[in-house]
């Protein structure tokens, strides 16, 4: 998700590594401050002993410790649509296929239509569309974990198993603490979505999440 946000940004927006890395710096600040969206922020500001930001020199592929497909795996297995993962494990399969992509692009180069609309907005649009999709992926994640404490007779903790992740998690994120209040105040809430601080945050996302699709 985090990914996508800055193709979006680089090549849709044009916008310039620092001012990405502000983007990221200004979105930590908020409701999308977590883990990731830090070392994100400080891996947009690197600079290497030449003085040149160093992202843009990486090798654009990735590999893979495998937890990722367990989960899709457990996910197949338990019949539970946790997508979002699913689809992080293909974009990181895609990316390692670096020789057919290269190849493909000098025969589907892909749209080169540039943005005329207000960044700011966009932008906006954006951060809401990235904080509604992690909301959604945590949702697909406590579903597969319900589930399987169903098939297995577990007694899970769902609130205490949020709070766990606040400290050292590379998912540490600030809304962690209102997924333990939703699962304090309903033990057996089947879907994260439905309780209402998160159901008023996802109506006040949607519209951003189209936007950002089109």
């Amino acid at each position: 998700l985090i990914c996508e946000a800055y193709h979006l940004m680089k090549d849709v927006l044009g916008l310039a590594q620092d001012e990405m890395a502000t983007v990221f710096e200004d979105w930590n600040k908020g409701e999308l401050d977590s883990f990731l969206i830090e070392i994100t922020r400080d891996i947009m500001k690197f600079k290497d002993a030449d003085g040149k930001y160093l992202l843009p020199k990486i090798r654009d592929t990735a590999g893979q410790k495998g937890t990722g497909k367990w989960t899709g795996i457990s996910a197949l297995e338990y019949g539970v649509p946790v997508t979002l993962i699913g689809e992080a494990v293909f974009a990181r399969c895609l990316s390692a296929l670096k020789d057919e992509r290269v190849k493909a692009s000098k025969t589907l180069p892909g749209s080169s239509e540039k943005f005329s609309g207000d960044k700011k907005q966009f932008l906006e649009h954006l951060r809401k569309a990235l904080y509604a999709s992690k909301l959604i992926s945590y949702a697909q994640g406590f579903m597969l974990l319900r589930e399987a404490a169903k098939v297995h007779s577990w007694n899970l903790n769902y609130g205490s198993i949020a709070l766990m992740w606040r400290g050292g998690c590379i998912i540490r994120s600030a809304f962690l603490g209102n997924i333990k209040d939703a699962f304090t105040k309903n033990p057996q809430l089947s879907n994260l979505l439905l309780d209402p601080y998160f159901c008023e945050r996802i109506s006040t996302c949607q519209g951003s999440l189209r936007q950002a699709q089109r």
